[in-house]
């Protein structure tokens, strides 16, 4: 099968649809033209840097740094989670929630796929490893970003419905019940849109690039499908552990909330 290279005129090419986003939303006085361009730069600089860093990766193949990497990953997947947030947690909560949620979530289901689906040798072949769990926390992350900020802001919007329920002999858990769960479900919904359209609407991300790559297109499904699964475990349950420390954290061991705990709204 030919596969056919791109090299920096094709890139260059590319960059001109960016530029004339960017160059419409000036005319129209968007505010994003700014955004737009430092963000494809960042995305130019930061795939050009990881290429060569997955190279050399995946020749040494080895534990340690594939670990070293791979907490590298979350920690900036956990500052991301904080940064998204209207209000966020103050203290080191407002980056150990998301960056624990991730944790237990992606590199748990990942280790999984490793060890007893996919099963290379040796099981952290870097290969298999590193693409696999930056899909599971790009994904993870952006479940745990809209299922805390909605949790928040709830909180916040109904501080009154709280008290009250509160004050009527609820426990925490009981009274933040309700808005919990809205906070699980709209996390949800990027993932489950997704899995519903695969296939008819798009083709998603690996599926597209592994058939681009010259994968033959039975191969691309299998372990689309397999991703898919995965993302989709990995989204809500970290959304819904995110979501249990956030509401636990909103409340003190007196069952008061403590909205005091949150930063104001980010400007």
């Amino acid at each position: 099968m030919n596969i056919i290279s791109l090299g920096p005129t094709e890139l260059a090419l590319a960059s001109l649809l960016i530029i004339a986003l960017a160059v419409i939303s000036i005319i129209q006085k968007l505010g994003l033209a700014q955004k737009l361009l430092i963000a494809a730069v960042r995305t130019a600089i930061q795939l050009t840097l990881v290429g060569f860093i997955l190279k050399a990766l995946f020749e040494a193949s080895d534990l340690l740094w594939i670990s070293v990497v791979a907490f590298i990953m979350l920690s900036i997947a956990g500052r991301e989670v904080m940064s998204r947030q209207e209000r966020r947690f103050s203290g080191i909560w407002g980056f150990g929630i998301g960056t624990t949620s991730m944790f237990l979530s992606s590199f748990i289901i990942t280790l999984i796929a490793l060890h007893f689906i996919v099963t290379p040798t040796p099981w952290y072949t870097p290969q298999y490893a590193i693409p696999m769990l930056g899909m599971m926390l790009g994904n993870t992350m952006n479940s745990i970003s809209l299922g805390l900020d909605k949790l928040t802001h709830e909180a916040w919007r109904e501080k009154g419905t709280i008290e009250a329920r509160l004050l009527m002999g609820h426990s925490w858990q009981e009274a933040i019940l309700p808005f919990r769960r809205a906070a699980i479900r709209t996390s949800m919904i990027p993932t489950i849109n997704a899995m519903a359209a695969a296939g008819l609407v798009s083709l998603p991300g690996m599926m597209t690039g592994q058939i681009l790559a010259g994968n033959p297109p039975h191969v691309a499904v299998k372990y689309q499908i397999l991703i898919m699964f995965m993302i989709t475990a990995g989204a809500g349950f970290g959304a819904m552990l995110a979501t249990w420390l956030g509401a636990k954290r909103l409340f003190d061991d007196r069952h008061r909330l403590r909205l005091d705990r949150l930063h104001p709204p980010q400007s």
